[in-house]
């Protein structure tokens, strides 16, 4: 388990995880000449005449914005922008040390979704694409869109796309392990925010229909003023199980996955869904069930979001060289088409699936590499 308090002693006493790093030393004038005045002088002319040498000459053309409002971190709810920034500063050390990519962490304050994208594009000129992390459902759908028709960056939402791709590719060695057909599972997705929607939309593209979705309300029902759009128009196309409450829902179950909170999910529910059930209980840091009783529930496959138990179904497998891939590409738009492509190509990471290993993890060191040529080899297609 994890010791927080060396946990908080080591982010105090380095004040964080990140530094600033220089690519160049600065022993003489010379090198001071070169480096800023008057050498630098020469770059803003050529900048002034060409905005797109910028990427050229300046670190914006290999830095990523990592930007949280701290409005829904997955597992402790809102808690703040500030509170949200040791989530985007880790995502951008992982970044560092996994694919070489430069992330820089950002808060801002929980504005409306018009004022939150004014911000964004009046900073934009400084990175080569924006991550976003942590923003509440609906008002990240709105945000993303505005987005990614203002800029001409990439714009990722990594609770949503991250998630679902290793979601899927997870999903497709655990139907190997448990010998049923991936595309008759039927599978229930408890808490549809920005992670779960994502993630249910993939896997309905992916040719999964039968899937149900929950939150704390109960089923998304079309009729219901408790759901957006977003979730409604989901709802609308998916084929839902019988039943309203989760203790009727998870009935017959194939696979459960959740992306909502702690403690959700009961070992007596778990035994209510079908025989070698699968269970995603993902929510972070403390799952909807612990591994042991969803195992004693009955689960034959049990994955969490947690590296301190096995099979870590975590989009830290698929940012780091999913980004470096579109930067390298200069690839706009992560479609579903190149989400099912990086899923294939994590699940075939893992070629002979057990119960307890379904997906590699985050330390094997063709992650990335896989992750970027996959990237590469849907743009040349």
């Amino acid at each position: 388990m994890v010791d927080f308090n060396k946990v908080l002693e080591l982010h105090q006493h380095h004040t964080g995880v990140l530094d600033i790093k220089a690519d160049i030393a600065i022993t003489s004038k010379d090198d001071l000449a070169q480096a800023y005045t008057p050498g630098v002088a020469e770059l803003a002319r050529r900048i002034e005449a060409d905005a797109s040498a910028k990427n050229k000459f300046t670190m914006s053309g290999k830095l990523v914005a990592l930007i949280t409002d701290g409005s829904a971190v997955l597992g402790l709810g809102n808690i703040g922008p500030a509170g949200g920034l040791p989530i985007v500063e880790g995502k951008a050390l992982i970044y560092k040390n996994f694919s070489g990519v430069d992330g820089l962490p950002i808060a801002i304050e929980q504005v409306p979704v018009d004022e939150m994208v004014a911000t964004i594009k009046n900073i934009a000129k400084s990175f080569a694409g924006i991550h976003l992390e942590d923003i509440a459902a609906p008002r990240c759908f709105e945000l993303e869109e505005k987005l990614k028709a203002s800029l001409a960056i990439p714009v990722y939402h990594d609770d949503q796309t991250g998630t679902a791709i290793v979601v899927l590719a997870a999903l497709i060695n655990a139907a190997k392990v448990v010998n049923k057909p991936l595309k008759d599972l039927k599978v229930l997705v408890h808490g549809v925010g920005a992670s779960g929607l994502a993630t249910a939309k993939l896997l309905y593209h992916y040719g999964i229909q039968k899937i149900s979705l929950m939150d704390r309300y109960g089923k998304v029902e079309t009729t219901s003023p408790d759901y957006n759009p977003y979730q409604k128009a989901l709802a609308a196309k998916v084929t839902q199980s019988k039943g309203q409450t989760l203790d009727e829902v998870i009935e017959g179950q194939d696979v459960f996955i959740g992306l909502s909170d702690k403690e959700v999910l009961s070992q007596q529910q778990v035994a209510k869904m079908a025989k070698d059930s699968i269970v995603f209980a993902l929510a972070n840091p403390i799952p909807e069930i612990l591994p042991q009783l969803a195992h004693a529930g009955g689960a034959k496959v049990v994955a969490t979001g947690s590296s301190q138990y096995p099979n870590q179904v975590n989009n830290v497998l698929a940012f780091p060289g999913l980004f470096k891939g579109v930067l390298a590409t200069q690839l706009k738009d992560i479609s579903l088409e190149l989400q099912v492509a990086v899923a294939q190509a994590l699940s075939a990471l893992t070629s002979k699936p057990t119960p307890e290993k379904i997906i590699t993890d985050v330390f094997d060191e063709r992650v990335v590499s896989v992750v970027v040529k996959a990237v590469k080899a849907f743009v040349n297609h």
